[in-house]
């Protein structure tokens, strides 16, 4: 048996991520290896618009100028590598801002950066073959201001055989930077699929950096000192097996139920979770506690590699804002519903006045009055409401006009109004581009082999582009193997009492995972947790199917959820775009008791 262990830390979910990962972790005793993530979904549609203003942009000049010079030293220091997917839309840029940054500390650190994900040369191709949307259906829309394949591991491995220090990609999958590193420490081969797979896991478990460590814990009550919470560091083994801890000292909590909320996190069906370089098998994974913030993760399975690259491009349709003020008092609900009513129809009067279409859509909700739960909301009588306006328009005038009237009602309608915006500066809301994805398939065998530049020399990356048939994400509705009924019993509590859940996103579709809190329950959890029930429960937010999938190592139901976001990221009107308190609704569902409880 192989006795090295390699230490990996993630130290970043997203590109907002606080400075304590980092700097938690070049702390770390024998730390070898940062990953980075700061590419969620609609990240480059951001970058495309600071690309558009300026050309040497496109990439995260948080990780440039705020995090490097914090950490630069320690990991020269140490010799801990970083490996990022900081280059968004710009690879090249980026790695030359990183050069540029290590030149001002006087740190002679080996950067590489990798490139072959850019598909914006196939767009009139797929638009012109008629390819469609991987999810909607949808064809390519004529206008697209960025496309790009996800690629794996590959790319990351060479750049560290290569010797790089740092380590910069574009689009890659997430958990892409972790199996890189493991390839290369290891040697695994691309046709390990078992040992690529629980690499991919540790990767999806890193990847959102304190989520494993009881960051939107479901227990969070639990879950001591979030001001200094620990980010995850592995602890991987040759065989796949990995520890997951956290830096000595930190708040959060590390426990097997932290991490089995992660592991299932934004996944479909675990049996067939694709990535570039493995399908992954989640289902016999299993997690147990071997110390005090010590979780032992073992079990995943792989399967021959997709022959498809997933593809996600970018473009604008439109504009939206989004207007909010606070109204208090008595009746502060019925106050902020009449104030988003009158704003609406004051607006829409003067669009037409002056020649304007309608609002292409339009939904107005009161925060705090429970308007996300449909059916499932209790009376309101709270004394503070935000009345909270959304509208999208083709037209950025329009909605300019929607913006400098969105003040008004601080003087003009309900009393106890005030302004959500600061005062002060007399600002009003923002007209921003309105964005949506689009998402297919691309044949890896159309594509150029990815490159690593370091240097100033290039290096192709040799990848096999056969493999498997894809597998489809979404799946026709099914109960295969589920009661038509529920359980006999007739004593309820609500669904939080026997279990952990943790909802995600994936464009319009959401995910919620559930958790046997006691191992011995798992069996009545899945006789009495129907896809029908949850429909019930959750249908006035999901508008397509829904499917239940088991991982029993987990003691988990993942339920997948369609047409769940109202269009999802930005393109959503509601107030939760991307499903984050669906979990929350679904837990306060009631359920037959246990009968070992009773």
């Amino acid at each position: 048996m192989n006795p090295k262990t390699v230490l990996i830390g993630g130290a970043s979910a997203f590109i907002g991520d606080s400075i304590l990962g980092p700097t938690q972790l070049v702390k770390v005793p024998g730390m070898q290896y940062l990953v980075f993530d700061y590419l969620a979904e609609m990240t480059l549609s951001g970058f495309s618009q600071t690309r558009k203003t300026n050309a040497q942009l496109g990439y995260s000049t948080e990780f440039v100028e705020y995090v490097l010079p914090q950490i630069a030293v320690a990991c020269a220091e140490k010799g801990i590598r970083l490996v990022a997917n900081a280059g968004g839309l710009n690879p090249e840029a980026c790695a030359g801002a990183i050069r540029a940054q290590l030149a001002k500390l006087n740190l002679p650190l080996k950067v590489a950066y990798a490139v072959g994900d850019d598909c914006m040369h196939m767009v009139d191709q797929l638009r012109a073959s008629g390819t469609q949307d991987f999810y909607t259906k949808a064809p390519v829309p004529h206008s697209v201001d960025s496309a790009n394949v996800y690629l794996g591991a590959p790319p990351i491995a060479k750049a560290l055989a290569l010797g790089a220090d740092i380590v910069v990609t574009g689009r890659i999958v997430d958990s892409a930077a972790t199996l890189g590193i493991l390839m290369h420490e290891f040697g695994w081969g691309t046709d390990q699929w078992d040992l690529l797979a629980s690499g991919s896991l540790v990767g999806h478990v890193l990847e959102c950096g304190a989520q494993a460590t009881g960051g939107i814990f479901t227990d969070w009550e639990r879950v001591p000192d979030w001001e200094n919470i620990g980010y995850p560091y592995a602890t991987c083994h040759a065989d796949g097996s990995f520890v997951l801890s956290k830096a000595a000292g930190t708040g959060g909590l590390v426990e097997p139920m932290t991490v089995n909320e992660q592991i299932l996190y934004e996944v479909a069906d675990p049996a067939h979770y694709v990535l570039p370089d493995v399908v992954c098998d989640f289902t016999a994974v299993s997690t147990s506690a071997i110390g005090p913030d010590q979780v032992l993760v073992q079990g995943a399975r792989g399967s021959l590699a997709p022959d498809t690259y997933k593809m996600s491009a970018s473009y604008q349709a439109g504009y939206r804002c989004t207007a909010q003020v606070s109204v208090f008092g008595m009746n502060a609900t019925g106050k902020a519903r009449r104030t988003n009513e009158a704003l609406l129809n004051r607006t829409r009067r003067l669009l037409k006045e002056r020649g304007f279409a309608d609002f292409v859509r339009h939904a107005g909700t009161v925060v705090g009055a429970e308007d996300g739960y449909g059916p499932h909301a209790q009376p309101s009588h709270c004394r503070e409401a935000i009345a909270r306006l959304v509208v999208t328009h083709d037209c950025a005038q329009a909605l300019d006009l929607f913006s400098r009237e969105s003040r008004a009602p601080g003087v003009s309608f309900a009393p106890g109004t005030t302004s959500g915006s600061s005062l002060t500066l007399n600002t009003r809301p923002a007209v921003e581009p309105l964005h949506r994805l689009f998402t297919c398939l691309v044949k890896k065998a159309r594509l150029s082999l990815p490159q690593v530049i370091m240097a100033g020399e290039t290096h192709e990356v040799v990848l096999t582009t056969t493999g498997s048939a894809p597998h489809p994400y979404i799946e026709a509705e099914r109960a295969q193997g589920e009661p038509t009924t529920d359980s006999p019993e007739a004593a309820c509590v609500p669904l939080m009492e026997i279990a952990h859940a943790r909802s995600g996103d994936k464009g319009d579709t959401s995910n919620v995972a559930v958790f046997a809190r006691n191992a011995a329950h798992f069996d009545h959890l899945r006789r009495v947790l129907t896809t029908q029930r949850v429909r019930t429960h959750l249908g006035h937010l999901v508008k397509g199917g829904i499917n239940r999938y088991e991982a029993s190592g987990l003691h988990a139901l993942n339920f997948v959820m369609d047409q769940a976001l109202d269009g999802g990221g930005p393109s959503s009107l509601r107030n939760d775009p991307m499903g984050k308190g669906m979990a929350q609704m679904l837990l306060e569902m009631k359920i037959a008791r246990p009968a070992a409880s009773s």
